[in-house]
């Protein structure tokens, strides 16, 4: 299906619905980073719900509509606009109560079309968010929610959040908290749980205290050779969008594996090792790279516990840096799955307090970034409680992003607690191997 297949029926900018404070708030020097200047954009379906039709359909409009006035009150910066400081030292957001985007739409898909299986191509389901900001500094809302009736009386909820103002775990709470509002089962704005945070200084540099920048490699930063045409490659080569779901027999095949090939001190790995690592093994064995191609997997790594004083329950910024696990193509290939869990083990290991200081520290008014050449970016949604978000019309029974591209997303699978969908786009010509060498744990 393309993109003429929805319609817009309505969009408005909703503002808060009581007064919030008007101010200037700074962003961390991890919220600043130039690689988080993008959106957030996460898909949910709702199947139908018996004997409901148009009219009903219309009063979840108003409810959705109307809690997100209610939820941007506790959440007032998400009604701001982000900005360069003055200074340009950082970003901060200025708060006068501008509002989000709320848009209704129809559209003639259906639930069947998000049934366990990956997009045709990466912006099947772009019109499902109709707005897409590309550029946060230029003056767009920070918050975008779409709410689609579909064919069949089901539902799709886009919603959109600047990356700059918001991480995973701080949109999935605002996401249920805002869902309970929709659904009536909460009523008072004093009960959100958690209490939103803002707290951004946290994660800024510590005056008076000693650097660590220097002496604390940080890898995710060092760009590497591209040998092989990496990044042309992925800029001209059409990719094509997979999915695959593991269930717990499937992670416990694959920790078998890694267990009785393994030749380092470690007793079990994690699903979230094992699992990446096949997912990272599998992906560059099925690019047939140069031997000496450096590869690298970024994932993030929550730091909320990692660091000293942890940060405080509610804080929705970003809080996390990106853990780096590197190889060459060579070892990826032959060296085995086992090999690949100890580096991404490894590199989880490698986060603790001083590491984030230092990361805090490199990024602080510089243009730090990570590099592309080599690179595959993992990120975990499978736990962050999206599976959970209920606006009254049952619990999702599809958690995706809104477009499937390069960068790899571990999701939640609806009623299989510990399954594991993974959703990643793939050039063309590596697309057959890779689904081979995935559905294949002992390759």
């Amino acid at each position: 299906m393309g993109s003429s297949h929805e319609r817009v029926k309505e969009a408005v900018v909703v503002t808060p619905s009581d007064p919030t404070p008007t101010r200037v708030l700074p962003l961390s020097a991890i919220d600043s980073q130039l690689f988080l200047r993008f959106t957030i954009e996460y898909l949910l379906i709702y199947k139908p719900r018996p004997g409901s039709g148009l009219h009903d359909h219309a009063q979840t409009v108003a409810r959705v509509k109307s809690a997100l006035a209610k939820a941007m009150v506790p959440y007032y910066p998400l009604a701001g606009r982000v900005r360069q400081r003055p200074d340009g030292s950082g970003l901060e957001v200025v708060c006068r109560a501008q509002g989000a985007v709320f848009i209704e739409a129809v559209s003639d898909r259906t639930v069947s079309e998000f049934s366990n299986r990956a997009p045709r191509y990466v912006t099947q389901w772009r019109k499902l968010l109709s707005v897409h900001v590309a550029d946060v500094l230029k003056g767009a809302p920070p918050l975008v929610v779409q709410l689609t009736l579909l064919k069949d009386g089901s539902a799709a909820l886009g919603v959109g959040f600047n990356h700059c103002l918001i991480d995973g775990i701080g949109s999935a709470e605002f996401l249920n908290s805002f869902a309970e509002l929709a659904s009536s089962k909460r009523v008072n704005l004093t009960e959100f749980k958690p209490k939103p945070v803002w707290d951004r200084h946290l994660l800024d540099p510590q005056p008076g205290k000693q650097t660590h920048s220097g002496s604390v490699p940080l890898p995710e930063f060092d760009s590497v050779p591209d040998v092989s045409g990496f990044v042309s490659r992925f800029a001209t080569e059409r990719l094509v969008p997979t999915s695959f779901t593991f269930d717990r027999r499937s992670l416990g095949e694959l920790k078998n594996v890694v267990l009785s090939k393994r030749q380092n001190n470690y007793m079990s790995f994690t699903s979230f090792e094992v699992l990446a690592a096949h997912v990272w093994r599998s992906w560059a064995r099925a690019l047939n790279l140069a031997p000496t191609q450096i590869l690298k997997l970024l994932f993030s790594v929550n730091v909320r516990g990692r660091i000293r004083p942890n940060m405080p329950a509610g804080y929705y910024g970003n809080a996390f840096v990106l853990g780096c696990a590197q190889s060459s193509a060579k070892d990826l290939s032959e060296m085995g799955l086992w090999y690949v869990a100890g580096l991404v083990r490894a590199a989880k290991e490698r986060v603790g307090d001083e590491y984030v200081r230092a990361v805090v520290e490199s990024v602080s008014g510089s243009s730090a970034c990570p590099g592309s050449a080599g690179v595959l970016i993992l990120s975990q949604w499978s736990r962050l409680g999206l599976e959970r978000v209920d606006f009254g019309l049952g619990k999702p029974a599809h958690v995706g992003p809104i477009c499937c591209d390069r960068y790899c997303l571990f999701l939640p699978v609806p009623d299989q607690r510990e399954a594991v969908k993974v959703m990643v786009a793939v050039p063309t010509s590596a697309v057959d191997k890779y689904e081979y060498l995935i559905r294949n744990h002992y390759t």
